[in-house]
């Protein structure tokens, strides 16, 4: 059976090393999982205020997005030993108004990378406590800390890094592993 994975992308810079992790990780899942990457790039900031008034379309289309997936993937970098504030902000937006939780209940991972040697450690785990409070079972291995990924792809976008695919090829099969474990 395919699962249909809401995907957020915490880099929204063109040549984002987690887009193209993301993308890998997509290829190398294969017909186990269907990939829905939601953009996150044109929502509003989340304010209470605005919802009361009515909620802009792009809070409506990445609610349902996440509503409509059998899972979540957060794919990030880390800003300052956190989430950059895009990400933070869609989490807001998918997770509100309060008790309208979209992503209760869902299976989810959480994958940080960086170019520097500590990959997205700080990032991953600020995340993951958000996650916690949202009642998401979040996957706790392995563990997803990507280093060094500035030298992980060709010129086209590629993953040429032979220890990062034999590691997205183990993370894809615990995540699938780890939805079918929490599926409704």
């Amino acid at each position: 059976m395919t699962r249909k994975v809401a995907v957020l992308v915490g880099s929204l810079r063109k040549e984002s090393f987690n887009r193209k992790i993301a993308k890998a990780f997509e290829k190398i899942a294969g017909d186990k999982l269907s990939f829905d990457f939601v953009e996150i790039g044109d929502l509003p900031f989340y304010n209470e205020d605005v919802e009361a008034a009515g909620a802009p379309a792009a809070w409506a289309r990445v609610r349902e997005q996440v509503k409509g997936a059998d899972a979540v993937l957060f794919v990030t970098p880390e800003y300052n030993r956190s989430v950059p504030g895009v990400l933070k902000n869609a989490v807001d937006v998918i997770s509100r108004p309060y008790g309208k939780n979209n992503f209760s209940g869902k299976p989810t991972a959480v994958i940080a990378s960086s170019p520097g040697a500590l990959g997205g450690f700080g990032a991953n785990h600020h995340l993951r406590q958000s996650l916690v409070f949202l009642d998401t079972p979040v996957l706790q291995q392995p563990e997803a800390y990507l280093g060094g990924v500035g030298n992980w792809f060709d010129e086209s976008g590629a993953l040429t890094n032979d220890g990062g695919k034999d590691f997205l090829t183990n993370f894809s099969a615990a995540f699938v592993a780890w939805i079918d474990s929490h599926s409704k």
